[in-house]
């Protein structure tokens, strides 16, 4: 994103800070700026954090989910919000939220990989019926097709027959998924309340409301962009495509699942032998955005991909082969 937009959204945001937040939040210091991307400006002021959404962003659809974030029935697993959503004086709308310590990427033997299953078991075991409405689809398969139409675009200038197959190879494995996995047409089991964009990123260590004295604060989920009604199974489905890759390890794989199952997580059942039955098609779909993402990025960069990228694409790979076979 360039300086322009950053130097023009930052100040608004600031002032959203000083102007709504209440007294006990009030700023402390310059802000600090924590995100800068196409779809979201995100700064740190003090105690508060406020959040510039995407342009295109449905400002009906935001006001519910922001109001599904501090619902009764959401507390203790949705981090809620301070206020919003309001508009910028460019129009973007704002939220404010209290800061939450987030997953240190130092330790990565100490991610909370089972807070991570066992806070989705409880979003997923939420019955929308007695949140806000009305709840607007998961946005996860729409959040896939898009990054499949920036690969799409950036393919068409791929250099050598080497990349341009490999982002065929990307499409082919696209293009055997359901209908419903690339954003067109409701899951076949889409009743569940979902998060949309589950990683480690998403999650907070908050102490709000205050702990009594020596309780560990508790992790919760932030960023309700993504938030609705969809198919459960596609908020395990990142971890899933990541463990499927070798980029996440088995024990850690074991104590997310295990914790989602034993928390009553709806997706895959604690009976349930085989819990691939109903991750496969999403941890395909998000395999294949991850790798678009990437190409993409390399693309534009000019720059070969990373370790990581790489065995994300070479699974994609693998998957577009099965896709042929």
């Amino acid at each position: 994103m360039s300086g322009t937009v950053r130097e023009d959204v930052v100040p608004q945001l600031a002032d959203a800070v000083r102007s709504r937040s209440a007294p006990h939040h009030g700023p402390v210091g310059e802000p600090i700026v924590l995100a800068d991307r196409r779809d979201a400006t995100v700064i740190r002021h003090g105690s508060v954090v406020a959040k510039a959404h995407a342009p295109d962003t449905d400002p009906d659809e935001l006001s519910v989910r922001v109001r599904v974030a501090g619902h009764p029935r959401c507390a203790g697993i949705l981090l809620p919000p301070l206020g919003g959503p309001e508009a910028l004086p460019g129009g973007r709308a704002v939220t404010l939220w209290p800061y939450g310590e987030p997953v240190s990427p130092d330790h990565p033997e100490a991610a909370p990989w089972a807070e991570a299953g066992a806070l989705l078991a409880r979003l997923h075991s939420v019955e929308p019926a007695a949140l806000p409405g009305p709840l607007p689809p998961m946005r996860g398969p729409a959040k896939a097709a898009r990054a499949v139409a920036r690969l799409r675009r950036a393919g068409a200038g791929a250099e050598g027959a080497g990349a341009a197959a490999v982002v065929e190879a990307v499409l082919r494995a696209w293009g055997a998924l359901p209908g419903w996995a690339r954003g067109e047409g409701a899951a076949p089991q889409g009743g569940a309340l979902c998060h949309g964009d589950l990683h480690l990123g998403q999650l907070v260590r908050s102490a709000e409301p205050p702990n009594p004295a020596g309780t560990p604060a508790r992790w919760l989920l932030i960023d309700v962009d993504d938030l609705g009604l969809g198919d459960p199974a596609w908020d395990l489905a990142r971890p899933a495509a990541w463990f499927a890759a070798g980029l996440l390890a088995p024990d850690d794989w074991g104590r997310f699942l295990g914790a989602y199952r034993a928390a009553g997580g709806p997706a895959v059942r604690e009976c349930q032998e085989d819990p691939w039955a109903r991750l496969d098609v999403p941890a395909r779909a998000l395999t294949v955005q991850i790798s678009a993402l990437a190409l993409a990025k390399a693309a534009r960069e000019g720059r070969p991909l990373d370790e990581a990228e790489e065995s994300m694409v070479e699974a994609c790979l693998r998957i577009a082969r099965l896709a042929g076979a």
